[in-house]
């Protein structure tokens, strides 16, 4: 496996990304993991990730310095070269040129990192600072027309940094370069795939439960799908999945969750109704920060409740995915800044009195679809769009009532229809409705009428790390608002969000 280090950048899910297209597992952790835990961890070779400080910050992000000498290979990635420069005893200062965008760049030793690389190349930097002298042992191997020290090595020990980004789509030859330093200096060996990902992770989940009894909150979504058949074929009836009905959900989501998990995976779900807790706890609140963390505490006391009916019931199981952890990182526990907490990572209360079973938390979206593929799922299933836990409640902007979800149930429904009938459901990573919390004056019938204005959101993306607005054709935008506007009633204006992420985010809160 492959260490990446969180530095903050902007791309280190890339990173992780890149590694795992060459099936090679990788982990990401903050820069304050201690030595033991590296050690335990047991890494074939470590990644410093780039990040926006400069190392001559005071509060500059910082990882022990004993990594160099653990004989294993380490490749830093821009300011993960700085830190690495700056540690083993060269000098980094703010550069008199800053290079931000494509370089062209020429290679002066095709040793080992740049083996099959070509003489001159493109590659892709962004920085302000630089490196002006290198430490004993180091030898320049790249350079551009502003940077000198586009690229180093210290052969002998297999320290490799890198000024540029490889990572990213607009360094061609990147993965070239990240392919190098995976097979030929670290000499990882191509394990990572959803086969060999299932078997570990059945045992680890039979070895953590041991005759204890799990509960899993079930969605209907691909991630908590996933996540039930994967416990089930490894302890069996000692799950119990409970689907709770928070009235937040979309339209007809309870049958459809019996008619394709109950009935076609032969797994123990018990259907709860606890509309009115929800939208009781909901009542006048505005704050969508508030909105998570209220789901969130009545979604525990609901499973508490539930856990107290079922014997030896001691693990909670989530659906919980890599971006979720790294989305709701702050500070520099990692440096990635925190964007918004996620209902099954920042919403759950601290006395919780069950412990957490999460088998996904490494994966990222597109390895659960493969997961689920490998277990047996259903294309329906594994195709499902994302749907956030604490569903339409984050899609009606203001306050919650019986009366805005069912408009917003019955807009996002009709949406649906549409974007599966015109073939564009697989294309897209999510496309949902969002009710907004204005009105419009409109013209029906003849008739004023002051109504709700309804937002469309369709996104295409891979991760949900990053997204872009959609491209639908305006001929199909304009029949689903027609549609809309005519049968839904309460909505007089529909607009399309053109915004992606970042700087907005997928969902609107």
């Amino acid at each position: 496996m492959i260490l990446i280090i969180d530095f903050g950048s902007q791309y280190n899910q890339l990173i992780a990304r890149r590694v795992r297209e060459h099936r090679v597992f990788c982990q990401i952790e903050p820069p304050t993991i201690n030595m033991a835990a590296i050690r335990k961890l047991n890494p074939d070779g470590i990644i410093l990730s780039g990040g926006p400080s400069s190392i001559y910050d005071k509060k500059s992000p910082r990882i022990h310095k004993a990594i160099f000498d653990l004989g294993i290979p380490v490749l830093g990635i821009c300011y993960g070269f700085h830190y690495m420069a700056d540690t083993l005893g060269g000098t980094v200062k703010r550069s008199k040129k800053r290079e931000y965008g494509f370089a062209d760049m020429r290679i002066r030793s095709h040793d080992h990192l740049f083996a099959d690389i070509d003489d001159e190349t493109t590659c892709w930097m962004s920085h302000g600072d630089t490196i002006k002298k290198l430490p004993r042992g180091f030898k320049i191997t790249a350079s551009t027309p502003s940077t000198r020290i586009a690229a180093a090595a210290h052969i002998k020990k297999k320290i490799f940094g890198v000024q540029f980004h490889p990572e990213v789509a607009h360094t061609p030859q990147g993965k070239k370069i990240i392919k190098r330093f995976l097979f030929d200096i670290c000499k990882c060996k191509r394990l990572w795939t959803m086969k060999n990902f299932a078997i570990q992770a059945e045992e680890r989940i039979r070895e953590t439960v041991g005759d204890n009894r799990v509960i899993l909150g079930l969605s209907g979504g691909v991630d908590s799908s996933v996540t039930a058949l994967l416990i089930h074929r490894a302890i069996g009836n000692h799950l119990t999945c409970i689907f709770v009905d928070n009235g937040l959900l979309r339209l007809n989501e309870k049958e459809k969750i019996e008619k394709t998990m109950k009935r076609h995976l032969a797994i123990n779900i018990r259907f709860v109704s606890a509309k009115r807790r929800f939208l009781s706890a909901l009542a006048g609140v505005t704050d969508p920060e508030k909105k998570r963390k209220i789901i969130g505490k009545v979604f525990m006391d609901v499973f508490e409740g539930e856990a107290k009916k079922i014997k030896k019931a001691a693990f909670l199981a989530q659906g919980t995915l890599y971006p979720d952890i790294i989305e709701s990182r702050s500070a520099f526990g990692g440096p990635t800044s925190v964007i918004k907490s996620h209902h099954n990572v920042g919403g759950l209360p601290k006395k919780m009195k069950l412990k957490l079973v999460e088998p996904l938390q490494y994966l990222f979206k597109d390895e659960v679809r493969k997961l689920g593929k490998t277990l047996g799922l259903s294309d329906e299933l594994v195709w499902r769009q994302p749907f956030p836990g604490p569903g339409l409640a984050i899609r009606i902007i203001g306050e919650i009532t019986s009366r805005r979800l069912a408009i917003l149930r019955q807009a996002d429904d009709l949406l649906l229809q549409e974007i599966k009938a015109a073939g564009f459901y697989k294309k897209l990573w999510q496309s949902f409705a969002v009710l907004l919390p204005i009105k419009s004056v409109g013209v029906m019938g003849d008739k004023r009428t002051y109504e709700n204005i309804l937002a469309i959101r369709a996104v295409t993306s891979t991760d949900a790390m990053t997204a872009d607005w959609a491209k639908l054709p305006h001929k199909f935008l304009a029949s689903v608002s027609n549609r809309i506007i005519n049968e839904v009633n309460g909505v007089n204006r529909v607009v399309y969000d053109i915004s992606s992420k970042p700087p907005s985010t997928i969902e609107w809160e």
